[in-house]
């Protein structure tokens, strides 16, 4: 034992011991994940069973099952789901796509920061919200003003993550690449891209699922088909059952998004720990 054992021991103090975290086994991850749901729907079915939740507030979640397939057999439901779907992804496509170009820019040219960064950081500022009466007078209620809504949601996230993420590449590694001769741009696809993948990544998360958010509000505007128009009708009879059954769906798509970003990480970054391994915590 050494004299500064000693001493630690004589002031009360410990050995640090290493915290070992086994991995948990998917099958019980899984279990886990789907505890919280299950738990909300037999709350939901007892609630409907006892009376605490009559049909005219919420419909059960039977009857809810009884609005999808009738909405499905009479082929609304896939009607609106393609429409929908369509409207969301171009939204995304363009507004995603805008914000990556900026972001990069802006992140890898000092003259881009000089001249974008600050008005778009200003237009980052208003909510997206506020301009649907701006975009019906200039587009009208045509399928132009509501992609155009779910374009302008979704690339602001894409633009702040691509702009970190561009800025925080090893500048060392961009000399590096320069002293051999490769352009600016051939820099960016072959150095900056890779290394800002993760805050890419998680720009394109927050984006897609802003592309939902946007979607819904997107679909208030005097919508003729998708799922904001379902909603619409049944609000208009006071069918609980179809108005559930859009809002299940929305949730769904909103959690369609986010996993679909997470596989996107596992085949992009394999080497990156996932949500289920990383944290001493856990």
């Amino acid at each position: 034992m050494t004299i500064a054992t000693e001493a630690a021991r004589a002031a009360g103090l410990v050995a640090p011991r290493a915290r070992a975290t086994a991995a948990r086994p998917r099958g019980l991850s899984l279990a886990l994940r789907t505890l919280g749901p299950v738990a909300l729907l037999a709350a939901w079915q007892i609630s409907s069973a006892t009376g605490a939740l009559t049909p005219d507030v919420l419909a059960s979640p039977g009857q809810v099952l009884q609005a999808v397939k009738e909405l499905w057999g009479n082929g609304q439901l896939a009607d609106a789901l393609s429409t929908s779907l369509t409207r969301a992804a171009l939204g995304l496509l363009f507004g995603a796509g805008t914000g990556l170009v900026l972001g990069v820019v802006t992140g890898f040219f000092r003259l881009g920061e000089e001249l974008l960064d600050s008005a778009v950081q200003v237009l980052r500022t208003v909510p997206f919200l506020a301009l649907v009466p701006l975009f019906m007078v200039w587009f009208g209620i045509t399928e132009t003003a509501k992609i155009a809504l779910i374009g302008v949601a979704t690339s602001f996230p894409m633009y702040v993550s691509a702009s970190g993420g561009v800025r925080n590449t090893d500048r060392k590694l961009v000399e590096a690449m320069r002293s051999f001769g490769l352009s600016r741009w051939a820099i960016v696809r072959e150095v900056v891209l890779p290394g800002a993948l993760p805050a890419l990544l998680s720009g394109l998360r927050l984006s897609m699922t802003l592309s939902v958010i946007a979607l819904i509000a997107a679909e208030e505007i005097n919508s003729t088909e998708g799922i904001g128009y379902l909603m619409a009708q049944a609000q208009n009879f006071s069918r609980t059952d179809v108005l559930a059954v859009c809002i299940l769906i929305y949730g769904l798509l909103g959690l369609a998004a986010d996993g679909a970003v997470r596989v996107l990480e596992r085949v992009l970054m394999p080497w990156r720990p996932t949500g289920g391994r990383q944290g001493a915590g856990r």
